[in-house]
């Protein structure tokens, strides 16, 4: 049997692990899958995708900064992509059509739920960031039940702008928005959804927002203690994680959105911290 063809498209693109997350996938499940990395340029990704599906390509992952046009280009959206304005994960469905799915929502909840122990029922969760980052996951996040949801940002206005696009979403928890300032009581979880991190800057949060027992996550990775994770440990978190889990994850839900197999995380996460 022949591989079949799949890739991440970004700009840019070198740095990603997706080819080496999904060839050990691969290996790991048999699926004949050969998988690389395209670097779109940032005035070409829809014919970029055109070609790569017109080619034989089978799938793709999107990342930066063409999350949102893969959203807007797909002939069909999976419900968990539609309000989520944004897509991480193309195919062509049995009749040709373009469909997007956001499988970003599910690595972060499945990074903490299930490969961390991290109880997000009836948590009390501050969300930093109103990025597309961020609106990929809060779907997922609020279909966990947490007591509230608060989400923070520089500016207020996108805050409250998806604070309200989600509220149909949120059951019985409390939605609120506010900058990065304003939340000054304890939360059980923090997520950091924006990209402050990588470029070494923290949000301007008031420290009483960490607890003994607040969980803190940086959807970033690094091979260091990221910039807020260190931040969060030194004002006395209890444990704090990257985003590094929640790649594979997400990663590992495409796999099975293409192919059918759900492969397994733990060893190819624990290959990547090795690398």
């Amino acid at each position: 049997m022949s591989n079949e063809l799949y890739a991440v498209m970004g700009n840019p693109v070198a740095h990603s692990k997706s080819p080496r997350i999904h060839s050990l996938f691969a290996g790991q499940t048999g699926e004949p899958v050969e998988y690389t990395a395209i670097q779109a340029p940032l005035d070409g990704f829809a014919e970029a995708v055109r070609q790569f599906f017109e080619s034989g390509g089978k799938g793709l992952n999107v990342t930066v900064p063409f999350k949102e046009q893969a959203w807007e280009l797909a002939e069909c959206r999976a419900a968990r992509a539609e309000k989520a304005g944004a897509a991480n994960t193309l195919y062509r469905n049995g009749t040709g059509q373009l469909v997007a799915d956001n499988t970003d929502g599910y690595g972060l909840v499945r990074d903490l739920v299930a490969n961390h122990g991290v109880q997000l029922k009836g948590a009390r969760i501050l969300v930093l960031g109103a990025g597309g980052a961020v609106r990929g996951v809060l779907g997922p996040l609020l279909e966990q039940h947490p007591a509230s949801l608060t989400l923070a940002n520089r500016t207020v206005a996108k805050a409250e702008t998806l604070a309200k696009l989600f509220a149909d979403e949120a059951g019985a928890a409390t939605m609120s928005a506010c900058g990065f300032k304003e939340p000054g009581q304890l939360f059980d979880v923090i997520i950091n959804g924006t990209s402050a991190s990588l470029q070494g800057d923290l949000p301007p949060l008031d420290s009483n927002v960490i607890g003994a027992d607040t969980v803190v996550y940086d959807m970033m990775y690094s091979l260091q203690t990221t910039t807020f994770n260190q931040w969060a440990q030194d004002k006395g978190a209890s444990r704090v994680f990257d985003g590094l889990g929640m790649l594979v994850e997400q990663a590992a839900e495409s796999f099975r959105v293409w192919r059918g197999v759900l492969p397994e995380t733990a060893p190819v996460i624990k290959a990547l911290r090795n690398d």
